[in-house]
């Protein structure tokens, strides 16, 4: 979105005609409400961020749930927002801390704002680009003098009077659109001084998950978290920000809205693994973040477990346990590892529907679902991994 696109858009007209819009879900129904918007004698300007904003507020559902529908976007802000239940929970900790005033640096289109100041938090929120400042502006108003937002870089806002910093480093090219990764040493502002500004105040910092551990501090405690199966951020915590005893922690969250629900599990360090045994009756996939914060030993500990292979995160265990930080599947047989008996011993079995996983092996599932063949009523899951040298085809179904 482009500044002339958000002036037309944050007028009368422009915020009666978003909110008297349908969904917008397909290139099918972009097209026809610009047809429909044009033909009414709306400047392309107007037409063109009422589409835009009414196909993101579509997506932002995921997100944001329902408040999508009073918010507006970029995609590139919508895309590296965080999701709303994991900003309340960020949130609580601030205020859990006593931390009153935060500082949010980077807040691109206000999530993380609107987590805080949700809770009571009062809330300073900048961002270097205009556009973003000013939907973020829009997406915050609701909370009145609760929260000031500005237009700034988080190198030069004058931080007295603030207790703690929430911060979100630029780790894209700029822009309101498609965007690529950068390296830590271009991101805005460095990640040298966010660690010197978290050596002074409080401070949460939120990184991709991916991020090279060696570049993590040994006095901060680094989370983990992952929705839905999918690992979204790492997030390094100082000060009072950071619980005591917990260095690292992996944040699992499952489910939208008030359906969600957390599990969380803490270290002082990563868990030393436990040892490779055979393969038995149950096998668990740990969840990303379980992974990235090194805690497959303990988790493995709690499902008396071993580990599969000493290189790949899978356990296997003969007890009929399982826990929030895996997916559990019980195993039915091992069948050969070769493509065309593996297909055979599917075929035979009546299997027609098949979920595949993979650790481990250079296979293209939805490659090799086709060429397998599958006919039948049944379903099962097939969990292609390495033990040792050897290839292995597994089995299995979901518990």
């Amino acid at each position: 979105m482009e500044i002339a696109e958000l002036t037309a858009l944050l007028t009368p007209e422009g915020l009666r005609l978003l909110d008297a819009m349908p969904p917008v879900e397909s290139s099918d129904d972009v097209a026809r409400a610009v047809t429909r918007l044009r033909r009414d004698g709306h400047s392309p300007d107007l037409v063109s961020a009422v589409v835009g904003q009414a196909r993101l507020r579509t997506r932002a559902r995921t997100k944001f749930g329902d408040l999508a529908e009073r918010m507006l976007f970029t995609r590139a802000g919508l895309e590296q927002a965080t999701r709303l239940p994991i900003a309340a929970r960020h949130a609580a900790r601030f205020r859990d801390a006593g931390l009153t005033h935060v500082a949010d640096l980077g807040c691109g289109i206000g999530g993380d704002a609107l987590g805080l100041a949700g809770l009571g938090v009062r809330v300073t929120a900048v961002d270097a680009d205009e556009v973003t400042a000013g939907i973020a502006a829009f997406n915050l108003a609701p909370f009145g003098a609760d929260v000031e937002v500005r237009h700034g870089t988080a190198e030069d806002t004058d931080l007295r009077g603030v207790d703690a910093v929430w911060l979100d480093p630029a780790r894209r090219t700029a822009g309101h659109g498609e965007t690529t990764r950068t390296r830590p040493g271009d991101w805005s502002p460095s990640l040298d001084w966010v660690f010197d500004l978290a050596r002074r105040m409080p401070v949460g910092v939120k990184l991709g998950p991916g991020l090279d551990r060696d570049l993590i501090p040994d006095d901060v405690e680094a989370q983990w978290v992952s929705a839905d199966g999918s690992t979204v951020e790492l997030v390094l915590w100082s000060g009072a920000l950071a619980r005591a005893g917990v260095r690292r922690a992996a944040l699992v969250i499952r489910g939208d809205g008030a359906a969600a629900r957390a599990h969380e599990i803490t270290a002082e360090t990563d868990a030393a693994d436990e040892p490779v045994r055979d393969l038995g009756a149950y096998l668990h996939e740990p969840d990303g973040a379980v992974i990235r914060a090194r805690l497959i030993g303990d988790v493995a500990r709690s499902l008396e477990a071993g580990m599969l292979d000493e290189h790949i995160a899978y356990l296997t265990s003969d007890a009929a346990l399982t826990s929030p930080f895996v997916q559990t599947f019980r195993v039915r047989e091992t069948l050969p590892a070769d493509e065309k008996a593996l297909g055979k011993a599917l075929r035979e079995r009546d299997i027609g529907r098949l979920e595949i996983k993979k650790r481990g092996v250079d296979v293209d599932p939805a490659t090799l679902r086709t060429r397998l063949k599958l006919r039948g009523p049944e379903t099962a899951t097939l969990i292609l991994t390495r033990i040792g040298t050897r290839r292995t085809a597994i089995l299995a179904e979901r518990v």
